[in-house]
């Protein structure tokens, strides 16, 4: 059933029952217009009975009626109106003119009937009859029962006085059936315009509802337009009446909904692409705990694709068989925050959970979940508080290079004039003197170092394809790898899938030679290693992949440090792999490793990829 049928109907429901209660009303004034009617008439004829019977007795003092006898009296008056031929006439033409009187009569104070238009009841007492009032006074309904029930005739009565004295009364009979007679053709006339009335009210109410509401079609044909967000023609919205305003007021509300709904998808599309690209796992519920925004890193968290997840509340997401069910339901049911709670996962991994629950005005909005992986949080920590080292040993190294360097040079322009003046010297003096020389250069050599690594960088940015580095650093590695009986192999994707990244190709050169060179020299009785590159969503990832010692467990929080070696008397520095990490930095890039001791080690580094620039030819011509 439609809004606008139920509309129609009230309205002309309405309509008929007004016509119907103006006509009940109508119908109930005619009858009781009739039945006064009725009444008076009676009345009247009442009254000129009353007066003909009044003078048809004479005054009886003068004749020879004894009028202390009463039943003298009596018999004397009933001879004078029997034998007076105007009361009879009357009394017969009252009955014979009028269309509702059944009968008339006089009657004694007795009850018996003195003259009655049906001379059979003369002399006999009349039975009482009930007034015509109770018909004129009784309500619509009841004289309508009354009137059409069965057959009664009614009494219209007044006192007869005689020869100055109280003598009976007249009475008038009117009958229910000559009243039906009488009223039944106007009733039913009445009655007819009544339901001719109430039909041309059901029609016209219908017809002009349904045109005042004809309009809605118009307004819901711009409002379908509105929602979705085309404009409205100017034919529609230049009308001038009640329908064209709202037709404008639903135009402007369609631009806003149409400007509303670009800003909308514009922030749907950049959550999403933000959500993507989240690490953690997060899940955003409304108020009754349904789920509205979903990370793509939840997948793994919960094993569950998101399009299972979207729409669901959490005790349907949640099971209480799991650990993470069994610490999230509790807390969703008694709106108690979660705060960092660590647990192990099916998989092994530990995985820490967090449940914060948004309010506006101190009203509860919704929920966000959170979940990550402990062991990625506490490597990112890691990453920061090797960052954070290194700054600090920088600025220490850039302070103590700068003392150590201007006593350093000092001292070999003092040497110099040292040597200059012993010259005539014997041979053992000079050799003293050169080793002497030659380990303060080497001193400041190390400090030079030291101010290169800490010193910040302009760097070079190209878009290059890392393939091409690689395949270089293999070369440059390949002497070294020779003699140590090391292959250097490439992995590479095909040649029309290339790993664009934006770098500064001799800085990522250095950074990928000293983890190749680091995995040679520590593959001491030979072996393969192999250089190998991929895409990994937005990122490119290269590998280098050695078969040397590896790593031992107690120094590889060490290794990024500057002048931390495992190499011991070997030769190492220190400083190679603290460079890596510092040049994958300024990239903003990552380098971590695996490393399993008497297997190997594999260092990865992670960078971003170029983003395809359009083809400035192609859009020219677009």
């Amino acid at each position: 059933m439609t809004r606008k049928f139920i509309i129609v109907f009230v309205i002309t429901t309405l309509f008929t029952a007004l016509v119907v209660c103006f006509s009940w009303i109508y119908l109930s004034q005619l009858l009781r217009q009739r039945l006064l009617w009725a009444d008076e008439t009676a009345s009247q004829l009442t009254n000129q009975l009353e007066y003909a019977a009044s003078r048809a007795v004479p005054d009886l003092t003068s004749t020879r009626v004894d009028t202390n006898n009463p039943k003298a009296l009596r018999a004397a008056i009933t001879n004078y109106l029997h034998a007076d031929t105007n009361l009879n006439d009357m009394l017969e033409s009252v009955v014979g003119n009028s269309r509702i009187i059944y009968d008339a009569a006089i009657i004694d104070p007795n009850g018996v009937a003195i003259l009655d238009t049906n001379p059979a009841l003369n002399g006999k007492p009349v039975p009482e009859r009930p007034r015509l009032s109770v018909l004129r006074d009784a309500g619509f309904r009841r004289q309508l029962r009354m009137l059409y029930g069965p057959a009664t005739v009614y009494d219209v009565s007044i006192g007869l006085e005689l020869d100055r004295q109280a003598f009976g009364s007249v009475h008038v009979g009117v009958s229910t059936v000559f009243l039906r007679n009488e009223l039944t053709p106007k009733l039913q006339q009445a009655a007819f315009f009544s339901v001719v009335a109430i039909f041309c009210s059901l029609v016209l109410s219908a017809v002009v509802s349904n045109v005042a509401l004809g309009p809605l079609k118009a307004i819901a044909r711009n409002l379908d337009t509105a929602s979705a967000g085309d404009l409205l023609p100017d034919e529609e919205t230049s009308a001038g009446d009640e329908v064209g305003l709202v037709s404008l007021k639903i135009a402007h509300l369609g631009r806003q909904i149409r400007d509303t709904n670009q800003i909308f998808s514009a922030l749907k599309d950049n959550v999403e692409q933000v959500m993507t690209k989240l690490q953690d796992g997060l899940m955003l519920f409304t108020r009754d705990s349904r789920v509205v925004l979903v990370s793509a890193s939840a997948e793994k968290f919960l094993g569950r694709p998101r399009r299972e997840i979207l729409g669901r509340t959490a005790e349907e997401i949640f099971s209480d068989g799991t650990v993470l069910g069994a610490v999230v339901l509790p807390a969703f049911q008694k709106q108690r925050q979660l705060v960092q709670y660590e647990f192990d996962a099916a998989d092994g991994h530990r995985v820490q959970v967090s449940l914060d629950f948004i309010q506006e005005k101190g009203t509860p909005i919704g929920a966000l979940l959170t979940m990550r992986d402990a062991e990625s949080v506490r490597r990112i920590e890691d990453e920061i508080e090797i960052s954070r080292r290194l700054s600090a040993s920088g600025r220490m190294t850039r302070g103590v290079a700068h003392e150590v360097k201007n006593p350093i040079n000092a001292i070999v322009l003092h040497l110099q004039l040292l040597q200059n003046k012993l010259k005539q010297d014997d041979p053992d003096t000079r050799r003293h003197m050169d080793i002497i020389g030659n380990e303060i250069h080497r001193l400041d050599r190390v400090v030079q170092i030291l101010v290169d690594f800490t010193r910040p960088r302009d760097l070079r940015l190209e878009d290059v394809d890392l393939r091409d580095i690689l395949e270089s650093v293999s070369v440059l590695a390949a002497p070294d790898a020779a003699r140590h009986r090391v292959r250097v192999v490439l992995e590479l994707p095909k040649e029309d899938d290339a790993l664009m990244v934006r770098v500064d190709p001799d800085l990522m050169k250095q950074a990928i030679l000293n983890l190749v060179l680091n995995g040679v020299q520590s593959m001491t009785a030979g072996g393969t290693l192999t250089l190998k590159a991929r895409r990994d969503d937005e990122m490119i990832l290269a590998e280098v992949q050695d078969q040397g010692c590896g790593i031992p467990p107690e120094a590889q929080e060490k290794i990024f440090e500057l002048y931390f070696t495992t190499k011991g008397d070997k030769g190492g520095s220190g400083i190679g792999l603290a460079q890596t990490y510092q040049i994958m930095q300024w990239h903003y890039g990552s380098v971590e490793f695996d490393s399993i001791v008497g297997a190997g080690t594999t260092f990865r580094l992670r960078l971003p990829a170029v983003v395809a620039k359009p083809d400035r030819q192609a859009e020219m011509t677009v």
